[in-house]
């Protein structure tokens, strides 16, 4: 059997932008026009509401003249109203030349919010379709709260689809408006519909305020809708439209009879390009496009896919230009740490590999989740053996208060022997070395000479990164360093410096 070519129309930049607090600039809405056209390929993309402001003109203007040049411009849509005309005057001077014509699909918006009889509505809508076809205009129309027609007021559903089939309307779009209906009711719906009129090309918007766009949008589809109306990362009014991402990913698995020509890869580039762009972050969660939703956690997971792929699924993390990544943290095991260090090229023994693995849970404990990129900082201070554990810092109390001077009271252990002592310095970490010179000078054991001190963080980490803090000392012998590893870094500095008394000591 021939597969059925679905249109999809991407309408970020026009019903995504109704997302409370997000409004793109001209330059950005050229660009997301030019990746959703050029390289995630969408067949068409509605950018703009006519009549809404001088900038939204300048952008309109920016995408046709790009778009004329480059023979998109049969693939550029504004939604219009039915204004005697002014909507078509506006997308003139815009250079744009396909309208989506907003117009009443329920007889209660029609009733009271235009407060006109459906003969005057259609009468109306002639006169704009024979308007915008004068003008080289081609019309698509929206019936604005359909999914309530139908259910609320069918014959009036009918009667204007009756009306339509008479007009020169290259697609009706079919929008649910509110997000209310069921899956069952969108397959019954448009399946009503397009058994009707199997010669018409029928859109289907859906939105989300349920959670049901994407199933909406697929039973839309088995039902025979010719074309969906989707927006990246699900952006749209209220709870948002049905997401591109989901719903692509959901046709290429699961719907064998139809294609179409997104190209998946590039799903997720435009989906941080947009979430860059609008301010709004992508949920954790978020299938297909969210930072965790390629991330096993658990190590059992890890294991099972060391063991012929037992975790994979259909939804392999390449098919969107993104890479399995193997969390690390207190649930990790050694199949998580073996993963990660494959990844960076990095071996250890059973016996190191053990040592790191329980270091890692350790942090876990108090870090939710170490990155792959932190791995070769742990690895250095964990596998860091050069000396015998003579030394222990027990405890200790860092204050700073404003207008006084940092201070810390300390407890180490030397050999069998322990001490306390309190001190005050120029900081936390200063107050820290005068209390543990307290303690050494009674022990008649003289510190060496701090003469650098360097701490960085793994590249591309957050404010709670792993923080390495490396020290070089000098004595009367030789220069040597210490590294510390902490999620705070005045504790991994006492951390190489207990390394450091362990050094002289031993």
């Amino acid at each position: 059997m021939a597969k059925r070519r679905i249109e999809i129309m991407d309408t970020t930049l026009r019903d995504g932008e109704q997302t409370s607090t997000v409004s793109f600039s001209a330059s950005e809405k050229l660009t997301i026009a030019k990746l959703l056209l050029e390289e995630l390929k969408v067949d068409r993309i509605e950018i703009a509401s006519a009549r809404v402001s001088e900038g939204e003109l300048q952008a309109v203007k920016a995408i046709t003249s790009w778009a004329t040049e480059h023979g998109y411009l049969d693939k550029i849509e504004v939604l219009t109203f039915v204004d005697k005309g002014v909507s078509i005057a506006w997308m003139q001077d815009a250079g744009a030349k396909v309208q989506n014509l907003l117009t009443k699909g329920s007889l209660n918006h029609l009733t009271h919010q235009l407060k006109k009889t459906a003969q005057e509505h259609f009468n109306e809508i002639k006169e704009n379709i024979a308007f915008a076809t004068q003008n080289g205009i081609i019309t698509n129309l929206y019936l604005e709260d359909w999914s309530n027609g139908m259910r609320n007021s069918k014959a009036y559903v009918y009667e204007f689809l009756a009306f339509l089939k008479t007009q020169n309307v290259a697609r009706i779009m079919l929008p649910d408006t509110l997000g209310v209906l069921t899956p069952q009711e969108s397959f019954e719906y448009i399946k009503e519909i397009k058994e009707a009129y199997p010669e018409l090309h029928f859109d289907f918007h859906a939105h989300n305020d349920y959670d049901l766009g994407v199933s909406n949008a697929m039973q839309g589809l088995k039902a025979g809708a010719d074309g969906l109306h989707l927006t990246v990362n699900g952006m749209g009014e209220r709870a948002g439209n049905a997401p591109m991402s989901s719903t692509i990913a959901v046709i290429n698995d699961f719907m064998p009879e139809i294609t179409i020509g997104v190209n998946e890869k590039m799903l997720y580039t435009v989906s941080k390009l947009v979430e860059n762009f609008s301010g709004v972050m992508i949920p954790a969660n978020k299938p297909i496009i969210g930072a965790n939703v390629f991330t096993q956690t658990a190590g059992i997971h890890a294991d099972g896919d060391n063991k012929k792929n037992l975790y994979f699924s259909d939804l392999m993390p390449e098919r969107f230009g993104r890479t399995r990544q193997y969390a690390l943290g207190k649930s990790s095991g050694k199949a998580n740490i073996q993963k990660n260090l494959q990844q960076l090229g990095l071996q250890l023994n059973d016996e190191d590999l053990k040592k790191v693995t329980q270091r890692i849970i350790e942090l876990g404990d108090k870090k939710q989740v170490v990155t792959k990129e932190d791995l070769p900082y742990i690895i250095s201070d964990v596998l860091d053996g050069t000396y015998e554990d003579t030394v222990t810092v027990n405890s200790y109390v860092l204050t700073h208060s404003k207008g006084l001077k940092p201070s810390t009271t300390v407890s180490i252990t030397i050999h069998e022997d322990t001490f306390e002592e309190n001190a005050q310095g120029d900081g936390q970490f200063d107050a820290f070395m005068n209390a543990i010179k307290r303690i050494f000078k009674t022990k008649k054991i003289a510190l060496p000479k701090l003469t650098d001190y360097v701490v960085r963080i793994p590249p591309g980490s957050n404010s709670d990164a792993l923080c390495e803090t490396i020290i070089t000392w000098k004595n009367t012998e030789k220069e040597f360093k210490t590294r510390g590893l902490d999620s705070d870094q005045t504790v991994s500095a006492i951390k190489a410096t207990e390394k450091m008394l362990n050094i002289i000591v031993s």
